[in-house]
């Protein structure tokens, strides 16, 4: 019999699998042929990449942007870039200077390559998808284990097929179709899945369209999402002038989808997703007249060239609204140049445009921050409460056609309500590449580390003990994001130094978090469905064991953050009795009397409520890895141990 029918993300686990069985649900390791780093996570990576002792990294390529953190308000983030660069000349990762641009496009640009695989400190890191490549994100220590030629570790996730059909119509762009994406499925809708777009409706969006699409993958929690590496991913990489890197990944005919879905891309239209959340997706029609008072375009969610030249073409000879600030954040500096020649830049400033540097910036709450309850429309992938910077914020997320239309107005606007026709733009079939901020991989062991005073060493972690005893500190609801566990732009400057970042813990939700955990031995928390949604940044896992934190204990874990927790020794454990969860307060204390045994066993164990005088049964659907890195107190020690026991 002939082998059967496969999707592009089959073919794509089944060319890196190095351990494990393709069956759902069962851990599988997988080679690793690509890594990327951005500033926010990036110090952490390298400060355990140096705990490694490994001399140099061992993929393919690596790679360390600087797009997140460029503000230098003081020194901190200045020395935190020359780390950077003085990690990534001593270990040979090529280096991306701050202001090139945000990790994800700028990758896409010089470096993805259909059919291999990134891992990527930064749960945008799917955008790589975009390309044929299979490209997840995940928590820093993962990924400074794949430096080091260590294969990566995750359950095999379900393959989604959702054919697209049709093509979409004027004044509707690739950002509707994620957000229809998330209005049908939720933040939640791609657990454990991998998202492989198909069928004849592909043959209208360009690479960075899919680029869009799959970059917000990661707010419907999928592993990661798959487009086929087809001759529109060729006419991207030539017009890259890397055409030689083109293969062609497309899936079987008759391809087989552990479940499907269907978009019609004609019936698609304008669609905005409302605080705080980006599955709370409505037509923009149903909301339009609300007055605004920011409209934000840039960021990896909305990176190509047409998001901003069209943005210009609709602001073209107009002024936007005196009460609205217009923010552009250009994504790459190769894009900047590209809208510079094209007249889009002195376009978009004389409609009233406030230019910034290519970088995430606003995305991740660094700068930009939108006025107290006040309407801000931005094109980002996320709106958790609070991440813009501003605790009461109102952020929307739009497509540009949506941001543009509204800034003119002074109001949420249905673009399609402008009277002007729409502005269709092709894909440029030359550019022209900006390979002069990227500094190419020159390894030398003996190069010194340049350390600011805040970069401290990472914090070293005891093993999980035997049996814990610890109160509560506190008791959450669903979708609880890592952005609430540890705030995104006013604390990022602190990612080196976790000591004085763990004044921010939990800061979002309650200021006394922090004080409150100081006063314990030990504590723990408690989560609904969800919990750690949102972002890759292992800080939210680091910084609570840092302080204590033995165990947290939800309906379900968001898949990057419920790994992180593990990486460092904090135990996820899940109610087997949903309803468990409302019966345990803030300040019950808990006991598990063998906490060990329990996780080897595989079976529920119980947690007494001492407080209450009474039980909850929890579980955990932990590997038996899993469970050796979680007692030996996270993934360094026990990689320590195995690297000990090689010699």
């Amino acid at each position: 019999m002939g082998q059967a029918a496969r999707s592009v993300a089959r073919k794509l686990l089944e060319s890196h699998l190095l351990e494990g069985e393709l069956e759902p649900g069962a851990e599988i390791a997988l080679r690793i042929d690509q890594t990327l780093t951005q500033d926010a996570t990036g110090t952490l990576v390298m400060l355990e990449f140096e705990a490694l002792g490994v001399p140099e990294v061992r993929t393919e390529l690596s790679a360390q942007y600087v797009d997140h953190n460029l503000i230098q308000a003081d020194f901190r983030n200045a020395d935190d870039h020359l780390f950077l660069r003085s990690a990534a000349r001593r270990w040979g990762l090529w280096f991306s200077k701050p202001g090139n641009g945000v990790s994800h496009p700028v990758h896409m640009q010089r470096f993805g390559v259909p059919g291999k695989t990134l891992l990527g400190s930064d749960s945008h890191t799917c955008a790589a998808g975009s390309l044929g490549m299979l490209a997840i994100g995940t928590g820093g220590l993962d990924v400074a284990l794949a430096m080091a030629g260590e294969p990566y570790h995750v359950k095999m996730p379900e393959i989604w097929g959702v054919r697209l059909v049709g093509e979409l119509p004027d004044w509707v762009s690739a950002k509707d179709v994620i957000l229809e994406m998330l209005r049908r499925h939720d933040v939640d809708g791609g657990y454990g899945r991998i998202v492989e777009y198909h069928g004849p409706g592909l043959a209208r969006l360009s690479a960075m369209d899919r680029h869009v699409i799959a970059n917000m993958g990661a707010e419907l929690g999928a592993t990661t999402t798959v487009f086929p590496s087809d001759g529109e991913v060729r006419r991207f990489l030539a017009s890259e002038d890397r055409e030689g890197d083109w293969v062609e990944l497309v899936a079987d005919a008759g391809a087989a989808y552990d479940m499907t879905d269907e978009i019609d891309l004609s019936e698609l239209e304008p669609l905005i997703a409302l605080p705080s959340s980006p599955g709370n997706v409505k037509p923009v029609r149903e909301v339009a007249g609300t007055e605004i008072s920011q409209a934000l375009i840039g960021s990896s969610a909305n990176p190509g060239l047409r998001d901003f030249e069209i943005a210009a073409r609709i602001v073209e000879g107009r002024q936007t609204d005196d009460g609205v600030s217009f923010d552009v954040n250009p994504t790459s500096r190769q894009t900047l140049e590209a809208l510079a020649r094209s007249g889009a830049v002195a376009t978009l400033v004389a409609a009233g445009a406030r230019l910034n540097q290519a970088g995430c910036l606003g995305c991740i709450g660094v700068g930009q921050a939108p006025a107290s309850g006040a309407v801000s429309l931005r094109t980002v992938p996320r709106n958790f409460p609070g991440r813009s910077g501003t605790r009461d914020d109102q952020v929307h997320l739009c497509s540009p056609e949506t941001a543009a239309a509204s800034a003119l107005a002074g109001r949420i606007t249905d673009p399609r309500e402008l009277g002007i026709p729409y502005p269709r733009i092709e894909p440029p079939s030359e550019q022209v590449p900006n390979v002069r901020m990227l500094v190419a991989p020159d390894p030398d062991p003996e190069r010194p580390l340049r350390r600011g005073p805040n970069i401290k060493p990472l914090p070293r972690l005891d093993p999980l003990p035997g049996a814990i005893e610890a109160p509560v500190l506190l008791a959450l609801g669903d979708d609880v994001s890592t952005d609430e566990i540890m705030p995104a732009g006013r604390a990022l400057s602190l990612r080196s130094n976790i000591p004085a970042l763990a004044e921010f813990y939990f800061a979002q939700i309650d200021e006394t978090a922090y004080e409150r955990a100081c006063e314990l031995d030990g504590h723990i928390v408690v989560g609904g469905e969800n919990y750690g949604q949102g972002s890759s940044r292992e800080h939210g896992a680091l910084v609570p064991a840092f302080l204590g934190l033995r165990a947290v204990i939800a309906n379900s874990f968001a898949r990057i953050h419920g790994q992180n927790l593990v990486n460092f020794g904090v135990a996820p454990l899940l109610f087997r009795d949903a309803a468990d969860h409302d019966a345990i307060e803030p300040g019950d204390l808990l006991r598990i009397d063998d906490v060990h045994a329990g996780l080897r066993a595989r079976e529920p164990f119980t947690i007494r409520n001492v407080t209450r005088d009474r039980t909850v049964m929890v579980r955990h659907d932990l590997s038996d890895r899993q469970v050796r890195v979680l007692l030996a107190g996270g993934l360094v020690n026990e990689f320590r141990a195995r690297d000990a026991a090689r010699r």
